[in-house]
């Protein structure tokens, strides 16, 4: 092995590498670093989004039932129907099961702008019946769909039907990006 290594070398010694002119060689030095990322500026946003979203929200958007749909102003009132009818597929789910407030507040604003990122339209949010809380009432129930009415992204919710859920779902329809 050693031998044949040296003699390699050996045979090479006087070989000079070629100039070639080749644009992938020569993009591939000039390209620029990438800029740095403002992790405080994004932490700081997210936070304005969190805290934006009010528990005592009154909205002034198309609520077709008290707890079971909502449609923002401008949209068709066929797009509740369809949702109900499961018209567009359910890209992603989350469920607050065992979350406070704060915690589930917190969940649905980061996976709703994961959602925008990755152009999900259609979403399933688990909130529970309230079986589990102290009053054996739902307390995520009526927030998260009050802080999803604030959502610019939402245009509008469902209550999921009741061999997926009932009541203690809702089913999202975001925004096309």
């Amino acid at each position: 092995m050693a031998e044949d290594d040296d003699l390699f070398w050996e045979e090479v010694k006087d070989v000079k590498p070629l100039k070639v002119k080749s644009k992938l060689i020569d993009t591939a030095k000039k390209k620029p670093k990438p800029r740095p990322i403002a992790q405080q500026l994004i932490e700081d946003e997210r936070n304005v989004l969190i805290e934006s979203l009010s528990d005592e929200y009154i909205s002034n958007s198309i609520e077709l039932d008290e707890d079971s749909s909502y449609l923002r102003n401008g949209h068709s009132p066929d797009i509740i129907k369809r949702l109900k009818k499961g018209y567009w597929t359910i890209q992603g789910s989350i469920d607050l099961h065992g979350m406070i407030s704060r915690e589930a507040k917190d969940y649905i604003v980061d996976y709703i702008q994961e959602c925008k990122k990755k152009k999900v339209r259609c979403i399933r949010i688990i909130h529970g019946k309230g079986y589990g809380s102290k009053n054996k009432e739902p307390v995520l129930k009526k927030k998260v769909r009050n802080w999803l009415m604030q959502k610019d992204e939402v245009i509008a919710y469902s209550e999921a039907p009741r061999h997926d859920g009932g009541s203690g779902v809702v089913i999202v329809l975001l925004k096309e990006y």
